[in-house]
């Protein structure tokens, strides 16, 4: 059951209220094409509205003083009370993109002399230029029907395809209790999609495998790759997050073992150095020795120096991690400069510089919104830019999402000790 946005608003003010409580009523009752064309003639229009009393109290709150602060959360409130609806029956959730066009639509202050109706056209307006209003149009970029990815398709359309970009890219500060639950479950039913999907394809291709051994001559139905790296490319990364690559131990183990050996160290130095061996023991010498290595001593030691003779705690361990991916991946939206991530992909691989950032999350699963959320930055800031203009950050999201979806998620790919023995 729905539960009315403005119950978990900011805003207490009674028309705001009504206007909630009217917008849900009709979309529980209204089909979405009609919806779209009532929601268009309330906030383009406004002016001959069919709820009089609720084309008012919409006029009155863009003639508020507050409305400059407030009318953004309003507006967002209303586009979300329509996607919480929808987007929990399938057949509805196509109407999400259609309703987020009406951002696209031209707005046109003139042709009325009601000051209100100008007031909700120039708010409207505004709101055009709000992050509420970019989060919106990401929104919808997750409900559009895939079609064929072209190589000067927007990075930004790929957005569906990352479940784990969605709390950082579909939510903002302001974003109230009801659009976080809303969120949430999109992203949960993508990922489970998505790792439902990836399990398919391994069974498939373990099976397929086991018949070109038997020289068997049976068909199977075929079960597409659900990524967009190649066959060869998606099998590598699963062969380096799930297979053997330090003697006979994989990811997980080195994980578990460094995990109980940092709880025996005697202070936050030792761990730094030891992270720093447990991070570079796989890493080709030959990039290491040449400055990488270096830096990345460097800057381990430089965390947090005053607590170097405490006993590391969780917080520490915690800080070290999310500092290395600062260091690793990128900063902050405010200095997003990622030459070292770059350089990694460069020189060791899309699918090996996920594995090293995956060994960080796996000694404190804590920090995994943060790695997401450094990715979330690099996604933001090509959003514009061309899919082929940036092939590695793609393999790399891709390589993210497989990687997170076997050590984090429920993808089932036990089956693949079948034929990596």
């Amino acid at each position: 059951m729905n539960t009315p946005l403005s119950s978990y608003s900011k805003s207490t003010n009674p028309q705001a209220q009504q206007l909630y409580d009217h917008l849900l009523r009709l979309a529980q009752s209204v089909p979405p094409r009609e919806m779209i064309d009532r929601f268009r003639h309330l906030f383009l229009d406004t002016a001959g509205y069919d709820y009089p009393q609720v084309a008012t109290a919409l006029q009155d709150l863009a003639l508020s003083k507050q409305a400059e602060e407030d009318f953004r959360f309003i507006i967002n409130r209303c586009f979300y009370t329509l996607v919480n609806t929808w987007q929990l029956q399938p057949q509805l959730q196509s109407a999400i993109p259609e309703l987020v066009a009406l951002l696209e639509e031209p707005i046109f202050l003139g042709g009325t002399n009601s000051r209100g109706v100008r007031r909700v056209r120039e708010m409207m307006k505004l709101f055009n230029e709000t992050e509420q209003s970019l989060t919106l149009r990401r929104l919808a970029q997750v409900f559009k029907v895939e079609e064929p990815i072209e190589g000067s398709s927007p990075v930004g359309n790929l957005i569906q395809r990352y479940p784990y970009l969605y709390k950082h890219c579909l939510l903002s500060e302001e974003s109230d209790y009801q659009q976080k639950r809303t969120i949430q479950d999109i992203q949960d039913r993508s990922q489970n999609r998505f790792e439902t999907d990836l399990s398919r394809y391994v069974t498939y291709q373990v099976r397929l495998a086991q018949r070109v051994r038997a020289n068997s001559s049976r068909g199977l139905d075929v079960v597409e790759n659900p990524t967009l790296l190649s066959d060869r490319e998606l099998g590598s990364a699963l062969k380096q997050y799930t297979g053997k690559v330090q003697g006979n131990k994989t990811h997980r183990d080195l994980a578990d073992s460094f995990i109980t050996h940092s709880q025996n160290l005697s202070n936050y130095k030792a761990f730094k150095q030891d992270f720093y061996q447990y991070l570079t023991m796989a890493i080709d010498p030959a990039f290491g020795k040449r400055r990488f290595n270096e830096t990345l001593y460097k800057q381990l030691l430089s965390v947090s120096p005053q607590n170097d003779g405490k006993k590391p705690d969780e917080f520490l361990i915690m800080r070290t991690c999310n500092q290395v991916l600062n260091y690793l991946v990128v900063e902050s939206a405010q200095r997003p400069q990622h030459f070292v991530f770059v350089d990694l992909i460069t020189n060791l691989g899309a699918t090996y510089t996920i594995g090293l950032l995956l060994k960080i999350v796996m000694i404190s699963n804590k920090v995994k919104p943060y790695l997401e959320k450094r990715f979330a930055i690099l996604f933001n800031h090509y959003e514009t830019s061309s899919k082929d203009g940036v092939p590695w950050l793609v393999k790399s999201m891709e390589n993210l999402n497989v990687g997170l979806s076997i050590h984090f998620g429920n993808a089932d790919v036990s089956c693949l000790s079948h034929i990596m023995r």
